[in-house]
């Protein structure tokens, strides 16, 4: 979140100031390398952007925009801990007149309850505004991708919008920041219960032998009343996977049960685990136990052309494929180990060759999957890659 605005603001010729926590971080904008997939080094190290972990390094700032991580406790609740580390630390810098924008994802009322009183001034410009990006697109970028916002005073909105309009091209206002707030989880909810749909779908259409993916794709062509959504391995990222909690945990405390969101979720965390069983069902077809049998796993970041394992349900297959006895490898050119699974990213060719089966979880750019299906003694494709394509070694979620 926070380096691509620091980028996108240098770009437009602001003076920017860039505090983190994180040493390696901060080293890297030193040196004009980028640790995220969509800033270029080359952009990055185009620009002056001063780095520090000393939080009195933005007193005199104009603006400081607050992009710190929101996420879940093991209990599945708000994890506020970080924002309320940032605006324990910001309260001794922060001066008379300053524009302080949230940008965190969280739930309604974060800025007005929790950041405002935290801060202890009454003379500060506050807003909140969401982040809208989706990793790994170039198509939608902070540019052109209208940006939300809404404050506690009509002169903190004046001043949020004309900050942003330095480096967004289109600025949506609404009363409120629990109305921004609540349009940020309204997104990224609408998206987790369609997903959740059409997952609950895919796990009927298995048993029903139907192919799934033949149906959305025939669905898909009503030109209104319809958005395809496709079926997965679940859902993963920072986002989806996190935000709806945000709402079901702020809703009982208005004493409402947000029964259809609690339920998405649930489908969705449930979905690696029918990967496991569709992946050992298609062992077995071919007369193989899943305990003893090589499986090279293809990607396992949460989404194609990105690095991000947060929440990955790659990750969930690869323990449970583990906990069952399977020879795990996999093949990602964007995540090089995941040490708690104590494995390491092999070749492509490595990885599939003399494979029992070779299950496609994240379908990264550059990697002919196809190619890889007709070759492989078994292909299980979690994707939809394959749609298409018939052979008998082939199966699909």
């Amino acid at each position: 979140m926070g380096l691509p605005l620091a980028v996108a603001f240098a770009e437009a010729g602001e003076q920017v100031v860039a505090v983190d926590v994180d040493k390696g971080k901060l080293d890297a904008i030193k040196r004009g390398e980028s640790y995220v997939g969509d800033v270029s080094s080359a952009r990055l190290s185009a620009v002056e952007i001063s780095a520090s972990d000393d939080y009195t390094s933005l007193a005199g700032t104009d603006a400081i925009l607050i992009c710190v991580p929101t996420p879940l406790t093991p209990n599945r609740e708000p994890e506020l801990g970080p924002l309320q580390a940032t605006a324990a630390s910001l309260a001794p810098v922060v001066s008379a007149g300053q524009l302080i924008v949230l940008e965190s994802t969280t739930y309604p009322g974060t800025t007005r309850e929790l950041l405002a009183p935290a801060l202890g001034r009454d003379d500060l410009h506050i807003a909140f505004s969401p982040e809208r990006v989706d990793p790994g697109r170039s198509d939608y970028t902070l540019a052109n991708t209208p940006k939300v916002i809404g404050a506690l005073t009509p002169e903190a909105l004046a001043r949020a919008h004309a900050l942003y309009s330095k480096v967004c091209e289109q600025i949506v206002e609404v009363s409120t920041p629990e109305a921004a707030e609540l349009t940020k989880l309204l997104e990224n909810i609408f998206r987790s219960v369609n997903i959740a749909l059409v997952n609950e779908l895919a796990m009927l259409a298995d048993r029903m032998g139907i192919d799934i993916w033949e149906v959305v794709d025939a669905a898909a062509t009503k030109p209104y009343g319809f958005m395809p959504f496709k079926p997965g391995p679940g859902m993963g990222g920072h986002c989806l996977p996190v935000d709806p909690f945000y709402l079901t945990w702020r809703a009982r405390e208005f004493h409402t049960s947000t029964e259809f969101i609690e339920l998405a979720g649930k489908i969705n965390q449930e979905m690696p685990i029918h990967c496991v069983e569709r992946i050992e069902r298609a062992l077995n077809d071919v007369a193989k136990p899943i305990k003893g049998s090589k499986l090279a796993i293809l990607g396992v970041a949460y989404k194609g052309g990105v690095s991000d394992t947060r929440e990955s349900p790659a990750i969930r297959i690869l323990e449970q494929l583990q906990a069952r006895g399977a020879d795990l490898s996999y093949h990602d050119p964007y995540v090089p180990e995941l040490a708690d699974l104590g494995l390491s990213s092999a070749p492509l060719g490595t990885a599939v060759a003399d494979a029992d089966a070779v299950v496609l979880v994240t379908a990264h750019p550059g990697i002919d999957h196809l190619t890889l299906a007709r070759e492989a003694a078994l292909f299980v494709d979690l994707r939809g890659i394959t749609r298409g394509l018939s052979a008998e070694n082939l199966v699909r979620l």
